[in-house]
């Protein structure tokens, strides 16, 4: 069908409001913006410029900020490189004004121009960073900061804000020191790297972090942004804890970390004002005076050398702009040349700006910085500079300079005395924005190309090197079928065992994910192979961080032409979007795997992509339209000689059956799967198969059968970490409780299972333990704690469309309400909960017909 502009719209779109998450690539998402313009009506292009400018113009944007009729049209047409999200977003709303929608929409346009996965990864501190040895001057603001910050009382905020290198960190983490509060909070937000690969931290990860510091287990921080900060605020209450957001891009980044607890404090830096926040203290910034620039001076190199040369001393702090980034980088060259005058560098420094080579303070104290360096510091310097994270360990760095570790070590030792690095903890390292940007840029100028992408070659190889000896250790199945490691010959942290490879997986998660993305771009092989290695270990933390990394790799591969590893990563895509209950992502990355593995002939590639289509059909369709899938993924892995795979279907298929209330195939197709689980040793597909074993048992009546599944599913898990399943061995536990009558233990059970599922995102499983939640509720007479869950399962069921858990909560809800005496209405829902259950073949359908029957003595059905 033709849009009045010319462009063309796939008719299919046209009868649904057109889904997002579906794109993958910029021509996609454009096509989807031209299928939402034809949903709504098709308003001309001059129309929907006019109702755009008028939302900004009300938001106070200035007319020269407006969008014209032509930039509009741009958004709508193919072949462009990127898109605005700013004016999409603006068209999306005012098209379709749904805040839901909208928001579908900005994940989609990030996750599109890769913004989404570089802002998630971001590391948050309980401590604050190390203080610079000297701390010269502020003395009226440190007063100012803390006569704001230390009052008990209302939440007290306090910004600082100024230009690159004039303190404002320093100043923020003095000032943290002085005050009275018994914990801290320190991230910085990335708010002006100049690393587009280093994007504003996302509040939703910082908060993410934040909560486990406050004590929170992974497992039960929410994955939304507004119950996350519900629960840091409860975490903060009654707290005196100082939260420091360093380096903030502006006001909308910094609200959702603010706490609401009396008693707590905000200190927040940034070059921009942040008056939006209403700040207690409002502190600009500004240069050094010469006197306190002198005493800097003086403290790092020494009264004597000052009073000797007073007059070169001013020069040099005139010089340096009077900045205190680049006094404390020309003080180090001063210790470092005791046979310089003062006069000797100020007449260096004059030299550089004489010959036109550079005008700003900080240019040039880091330009005399790297020049003092030895050849090999200069070295380690620019090429750590090229890391693709926010910091790195020692031995990525040896893996970047080709060198031997105790000497990497002692240059980064170096490194931090001469104020060109900072550590970040044990034996990491970051660096400032800017002498990262100086140093890359010496980078291009003095490695040759081949130098450069050695150096990142062997950076690569290190990380998924270590990644493919982690997931060894931690899951032995499968192994020889993951992607070898490449040869690396410089050093590797050793993994002595289980625990040694979690840790590291956990330490360098947000900066696998950072390789992940940045190897896209001219090491597509390495984003498509460490995705693949890390599946496993992705799929067990989160759905979300499944979804990013293989987004990446999927472009990656078709890049260069790699089927298989195209097929794998948008089967792993297809994963992540069932889970996380977006349906038509989900079986379109599922219905393009397989098609790929059924075009290169890769039969146990096609299995996977089947037996995903079919766990897809179940939670969305139910077991009826599920139960074919299943079976072909079964015959398919028996082709393909996957004893492992085979496994996995036959569990699969029991527990298809259960649901349809086939009790004795389920439990013989279980004990099957489990058989070859253990045959294999498989132990992770072994816990799964006894949880849903325990699961099937319950419903049917063999309780002591099923908590004794659920007990060996438990130990599995927790010998193997494997926290996804161990939720669903707890869901399964707090099922078995309810039906013995013990529904406060089940509550319990339910509610640790719901928190690792909402770590990791996993919405069609939170459903599910809603259910529960409901049903343990209900039997224990919290009617209306019991209700509760249910419209919550029912809320989350209904938005992806899941019949048994829409079912579920129908008959829940109808149970509650005839429980109060309102059985109007309880029949009204349990008509709904038929409709579902019989539409799908589920089991439950024949008590609620006979339920229904007996009230109203017809069929009920």
């Amino acid at each position: 069908m033709p849009d009045r502009a010319g462009f063309s719209v796939d008719a299919a779109l046209l009868d649904r409001l057109p889904d997002p998450g579906v794109a993958m690539t910029v021509d996609e998402l454009a096509e989807r913006l031209r299928s939402l313009k034809v949903w709504a009506g098709d308003p001309s292009y001059a129309r929907i410029t006019t109702m755009v400018n008028a939302s900004w113009r009300r938001a106070g944007r200035p007319d020269s900020e407006l969008a014209g009729r032509t930039t509009v049209v741009d958004c709508f047409r193919s072949g462009r490189r990127r898109l605005s999200a700013e004016l999409v977003t603006a068209i999306v709303q005012a098209l379709h004004p749904d805040p839901h929608y909208v928001a579908q929409w900005q994940e989609a346009l990030q996750a599109v121009a890769g913004e989404r996965r570089a802002a998630a990864q971001v590391r948050v501190h309980g401590a604050l960073p190390p203080e610079l040895p000297l701390f010269t001057g502020r003395t009226a603001e440190l007063r100012r900061l803390r006569d704001a910050l230390a009052a008990d009382g209302p939440v007290a905020i306090a910004t600082i804000e100024g230009m690159a290198g004039v303190g404002k960190t320093q100043l923020a983490v003095r000032a943290a020191r002085l005050l009275p509060h018994s914990r801290t909070l320190f991230v910085s937000l990335r708010g002006f790297d100049p690393d587009p690969g280093h994007p504003p931290a996302d509040p939703v990860a910082v908060l993410d972090g934040f909560l486990r510091l406050l004590g929170v287990p992974g497992s039960a921080v929410p994955h939304d942004l507004a119950a996350r900060r519900r629960l840091y605020n409860e975490r903060l209450a009654g707290t005196r804890t100082l939260i420091v957001l360093d380096n903030a891009a502006n006001a909308d980044q910094v609200r959702p970390l603010l706490p609401a607890a009396p008693g707590c404090a905000v200190l927040v830096t940034s070059r921009r004002g942040l008056d939006a926040l209403s700040p207690a203290v409002a502190l600009t910034l500004g240069v050094f005076g010469r006197p306190e620039a002198l005493r800097l001076l003086t403290g790092e190199v020494g009264a004597g050398a000052v009073r000797a040369e007073p007059a070169a001393a001013a020069r040099i702090t005139d010089l340096c702009g009077r900045l205190p980034l680049a006094l404390g980088l020309i003080a180090a060259q001063v210790r470092a040349k005791p046979g310089w005058s003062l006069a000797d560098h100020a007449e260096w420094l004059e030299e550089r700006r004489r010959a036109g080579r550079l005008e700003d303070g900080v240019a040039l104290a880091l330009d005399r910085s790297y020049r003092d360096l030895d050849g090999d510091r200069q070295r380690l310097l620019r090429l750590v500079a090229l890391h693709p994270a926010e910091d790195f360990d020692a031995y990525a760095a040896a893996a970047l300079t080709g060198g031997d570790l105790d000497t990497v070590r002692a240059g980064l030792r170096r490194l931090c005395e001469d104020h060109l690095a900072h550590r970040a903890g044990d034996d990491r390292y970051t660096l400032h924005d800017l002498i990262r940007l100086h140093a890359v840029e010496h980078a291009h100028e003095q490695e040759r190309p081949v130098a450069r992408r050695a150096a990142l070659t062997r950076l690569l190889d290190h990380y998924l090197a270590t990644a493919v000896t982690a997931m060894a250790i931690l899951h032995p199945t499968g192994a020889d079928r993951r992607p070898r490691a490449p040869e690396t010959t410089t050093a590797a942290p050793v993994l002595s065992g289980p625990e040694a490879a979690a840790a590291w997986l956990s330490t360098e998660h947000s900066t696998l994910m950072a390789v992940a993305a940045y190897a896209a771009d001219g090491w597509p092989a390495h984003t498509s192979r460490l995705a693949e290695v890390l599946f496993r270990h992705l799929l067990n933390t989160s759905y979300r961080d499944l979804l990013d990394m293989n987004s990446p790799a999927a472009a990656a591969a078709r890049s260069i032409g790699d089927l298989r590893a195209e097929a794998t990563a948008l089967s792993a895509q297809g994963v992540a979007y069932t889970s996380l209950g977006r349906i038509g992502p989900a079986a379109d990355r599922l219905g393009r795997s397989a098609e790929l593995f059924r075009r290169i002939n890769d039969v146990r590639g096609q299995a996977h992509a089947v037996n995903n289509l079919a766990n897809l059909e179940f939670y969305h369709r139910g077991p009826s339209a599920s139960k074919v899938h299943y079976e072909k993924a079964h015959a398919l892995y028996r082709e393909a000689d996957d004893r492992v795979g085979e496994a996995r279907a036959l569990h699969n298929l029991g527990y298809n059956e259960g649901t349809l209330g086939n009790f004795d195939e389920a439990i013989d197709f279980l004990s099957r799967g489990l058989a070859v689980h253990r045959e294999v040793g498989d132990l992770d597909g072994a816990a799964k198969a006894l949880s849903n074993m325990a699961t099937i048992e319950a419903r049917c009546g063999r309780l002591d059968d099923a908590r004794e599944h659920c007990r060996q599913a438990l130990a599995l898990c927790r010998r193997l970490g494997n926290r996804s399943i161990e939720a669903d061995a707890l869901d399964a536990l707090g099922l078995v409780h309810t039906r013995l009558g013990e529904p406060d233990r089940a509550i319990g059970c339910h509610e640790r299972a719901l928190a690792i599922k909402r770590e990791a995102g996993d919405r069609v499983s939170e459903a599910d333990i809603l259910n529960g939640l409901g049903e343990a509720n209900r039997a224990a007479g919290r009617l209306e704690s019991s209700a509760t869950h249910f419209e919550a399962a029912l809320a989350i069921a209904g938005d992806s469309g899941m019949a048994e858990q829409r079912a579920r909560a129908y008959a829940g809800l109808g149970q509650v309400l005839d429980q109060r005496g309102d059985r109007e209405s309880a029949r009204t829902f349990f008509e709904r909960a038929l409709l579902l259950y019989s539409e799908h073949g589920m089991y439950q359908a024949d008590a609620l017909r006979a339920l229904l029957a007996g009230r109203s003595g017809g069929t009920g059905g």
